[in-house]
């Protein structure tokens, strides 16, 4: 948290407690309220009324978030970071927090619900003051201004937010849902909580490590469950060696075996050719005398 922001947040806080004051006391600032009320803007200017019935869209929480939380994810997925959804899910914790308490608490009626002229509408159970609207729209695209990677584009997307967020709280002005009063407060309810942001990074970069740590885990043991199970002892046999007389270990088998070893002749072999003719017992054929072993030279014949 800079020096700077800290200044500016102290000073928003300073204002947005002027605000509260002003509508407490039912100074000017209501009265004004009531003449943007009786002016009637939808009707003033009612050929723009279907663009802002579809623009207030722009504030509303599902819409937005859902919106905002698809950019941020592919961020997150490119970046292979969560700190972009996890500054989301603060910030609208935070949003949800003390824009929902300060509602419920002061209970301010709208205007279309006023009951006397002039008054403050205060503590009556309305649930109007500040805009949720307006602090939505601050919060929801002003964390893609903070969370912007160069200063350039922090201050276009800044301008660009304000811009969006100032224009949705008119636009609930225009159709009556809210006065002034309830816009001017909304905004500076989501730019306190925007300020505030830095004061969490800590607490973001914990759970980001811990959710890491969790996924690394996980990972560990389904690699581990997918091995197979324990397989018998493996035999090992030992190498073969160069004496001819040797002789082979039986496998080690679950029972004894009761045949006897067998043992390879000792000796070298001998190839085809060298093997002399053995005429076989109780053959008929005569041996010839002049047939030659196979692999010998036969004399020439005369």
């Amino acid at each position: 948290m800079s020096r700077h922001r800290v200044v500016l947040f102290g000073a928003s806080l300073a204002f947005y407690l002027a605000i509260v004051w002003a509508v407490l006391i039912t100074s000017w600032l209501v009265r004004l309220d009531w003449q943007v009320m009786f002016f009637r803007p939808y009707q003033q200017w009612s050929e723009i009324h279907a663009f802002v019935d579809y623009y207030v869209v722009l504030g509303q929480r599902g819409p937005t978030a859902v919106m905002v939380a698809a950019w941020l994810g592919w961020r997150s997925w490119r970046q292979h970071t969560l700190r972009p959804l996890l500054a989301l899910g603060v910030s609208l914790l935070l949003l949800n927090v003390t824009v929902g308490a300060a509602k419920y608490g002061m209970g301010r009626l709208g205007p279309h619900y006023a009951t006397e002229i002039g008054s403050n509408e205060m503590w009556l159970g309305g649930d109007i003051f500040p805009s949720g609207h307006t602090a939505n729209a601050v919060v929801t695209w002003g964390i893609l201004a903070y969370l912007a990677s160069t200063p350039r584009a922090r201050r276009w997307l800044s301008a660009l937010s304000a811009v969006t967020s100032l224009g949705v709280g008119l636009s609930t002005v225009y159709i009556g849902t809210h006065w002034l009063s309830d816009v001017v407060l909304g905004w500076v309810a989501g730019l306190l909580i925007l300020l505030a942001l830095p004061w969490f990074e800590p607490l973001i970069a914990r759970t980001e490590a811990r959710i890491f740590d969790l996924r690394a885990r996980w990972r560990v043991r389904r690699a581990g469950a997918a091995e197979p199970g324990a397989l018998a002892r493996p035999v090992m046999l030992k190498p073969l060696t160069d004496r001819a007389d040797a002789a082979p270990e039986p496998l080690a088998t679950g029972r004894p075996s009761t045949r006897s070893p067998a043992y390879l002749a000792p000796g070298p072999h001998t190839t085809r050719g060298e093997r002399s003719p053995v005429t076989p017992a109780g053959s008929r054929r005569p041996p010839h005398p002049e047939r030659h072993p196979r692999g010998t030279t036969s004399a020439s014949r005369p």
